[in-house]
């Protein structure tokens, strides 16, 4: 065979490998809405900047007649490209191939893009569309995926992993994803579950359909598996790209600085006011987020979920930043159990990749009730305190309004080892509000009152006094300034600024034991 036969065969291969399965299915793909695996990566990616590996892998299994149905690249696009000239890692699952079904060689492919990807320290993108687990294959195929799932418990903390499910994803296929830091579910075509509705049907008698059961809007409303919703494909891409612009390429390396077209001093007026006249009117703690950072950009992180707190990342002087902040408008910011859980996974992703963390505090408490209680707010309230407590990146507190008990602690106090607190003049430190503290401290002297209503408003605005303010706990130093509101950003900044080098160790371990 001559040399030009050779290029005529290879070029004659790499074409039968970009048709996957068949114009036929291609064409299925596009009628339900969906791109194919290839143009997923060509979306996603810088242009012509995609490399792709094992172009020409087959399956090796001869059971129940698959050696007669084999595709080039068996069902997965592997391969490595730049998304804003930075270096990542990218599968994309390719339905049109035997439905996307995994084999033992399609993860080898996934799990080599893995480990190259710990070597050189970039982030891995899963694109996902897959039918599961490709039964013809037994246990080859199980074996798969949990050799995926060891790497991706290898690579928590080390490198940024970012999943969009963009098709089903079902089975023992799910836990991959949950394993990473990060999920978009595009809106109308995505669904994730464990067990399907057949086997609901079967084994609970309970009628219930795919979108119910595992649709996106499910997991970012109710479980809180999916962090992120998009309209479609192309806007979930879009998201993926947005995200990495905050987060750095591994464990080693800073957050993405974009040099700030916002000025460091810039007044944030609009905040003087920001607090109702009433402590128990609520406010929109997103205002105060977009007002503070640079040009009021901000990624909210499961705004679906447990919309009692906000969490997301901004910039401050072209620096990423994660935000926790409490949101009056929802269970008037109270911690509760998806609160806490919600709160805690983010705070320790940013810990893991040096982005530091701003804490916006207005919090009444924990959510009381028995079915807070029964399902765990103690253990699951723990979460939150111990990852504040562990994380080592600058952290800052600013009390906006209320700051009361147990939650007052575990939202980034001082003695939490918070590394800058301020207050706004607004700020109330205190065990719990007034009215309840003077019903406990002076029941028994209202009773001996002569009038113990007049008695109680009396000792209310006593104790609001003496402890509906700042400046009790800023004596004892545990509030490091009280500041004006309008002041907010350029406090943040020059803080950020000075904490810049901060350098702290936690005890030498093989790890903490998180009450999960």
């Amino acid at each position: 065979m001559s040399s030009a036969d050779k290029l005529a065969q290879l070029r004659a291969m790499r074409e039968k490998a970009r048709e996957a399965g068949g114009q036929k299915r291609i064409d299925s793909q596009h009628a339900k809405g969906k791109l194919t695996a290839r143009e997923r990566i060509i979306n996603l990616l810088d242009p012509e900047s995609f490399e792709e590996f094992d172009m020409f892998v087959k399956h090796q299994c001869h059971d129940f007649g698959m050696e007669k149905t084999k595709y080039l690249g068996d069902g997965v696009i592997t391969g490595c490209g730049t998304i804003d000239g930075r270096l990542v890692y990218v599968y994309s699952q390719d339905f049109t191939v035997i439905g996307g079904s995994l084999s033992k060689t399609y993860a080898d492919k996934i799990c080599k893009i893995m480990d190259m990807a710990i070597k050189v320290g970039a982030p891995v993108i899963g694109l996902n569309d897959s039918g599961g687990a490709r039964i013809q294959e037994g246990v080859d195929s199980l074996a798969g995926y949990a050799e995926i799932f060891w790497r991706n418990v290898q690579a928590s903390g080390v490198i940024p992993q970012l999943t969009a499910i963009l098709g089903p994803c079902a089975g023992g296929a799910v836990y991959s994803p949950a394993i990473t830091d990060f999920i978009i579910m595009e809106k109308h075509n995505s669904y994730m579950f464990v067990t399907g509705p057949k086997v609901v049907k079967t084994v609970l008698n309970e009628d219930i359909t795919t979108e119910k059961l595992g649709g996106a809007m499910v997991h970012a409303r109710k479980s809180g598996v999916t962090q992120f919703v998009a309209e479609d494909e192309e806007e979930a891409l879009l998201l993926l790209r947005k995200i990495f612009s905050y987060i750095p390429s591994n464990n080693l390396e800073d957050p993405p600085y974009i040099a700030p077209t916002d000025t460091v001093d810039r007044k944030c007026e609009e905040l003087n006011s920001i607090i109702p006249e009433n402590a128990n009117k609520p406010y929109d703690i997103n205002d105060v987020i977009h007002s503070i950072a640079d040009n009021g950009e901000f990624l909210e992180v499961a705004r679906n979920f447990a919309q009692n707190i906000v969490v997301g990342f901004a910039r401050f002087n072209g620096h990423p930043v994660g935000i926790v902040a409490n949101q009056p408008k929802h269970l008037a910011g109270c911690l509760d159990i998806n609160a806490s859980t919600k709160a805690s996974r983010f705070i320790r992703f940013c810990d893991s990749f040096n982005v530091p963390l701003l804490v916006l505090e207005d919090v009444p408490g924990f959510l009381p009730g028995s079915n807070q209680e029964h399902n765990g707010i103690i253990t699951n309230g723990a979460k939150l305190l111990y990852a504040f407590a562990e994380a080592t990146v600058p952290k800052i507190t600013i009390i906006l309004r209320k700051a009361y008990g147990g939650a007052y602690c575990v939202m980034n106090s001082r003695h939490m080892r918070a590394d800058v607190v301020y207050s706004w003049p607004s700020g109330e430190i205190a065990v719990m509000g007034a009215k309840g503290a003077v019903e406990i401290i002076f029941r028994k002297d209202a009773k001996n009152a002569k009038d113990p209503s007049k008695y109680l408003v009396e000792k209310e605005e006593e104790y609001r006094d003496k402890f509906a303010n700042p400046y009790n706990a800023a004596e004892k130093g545990y509030i490091d300034d009280i500041i004006e509101p309008a002041a907010t950003r350029f406090r943040i900044i020059r803080a950020l600024e000075m904490l810049a080098s901060k350098s702290v160790n936690n005890p030498p371990r093989k790890h903490g034991n998180i009450p999960l």
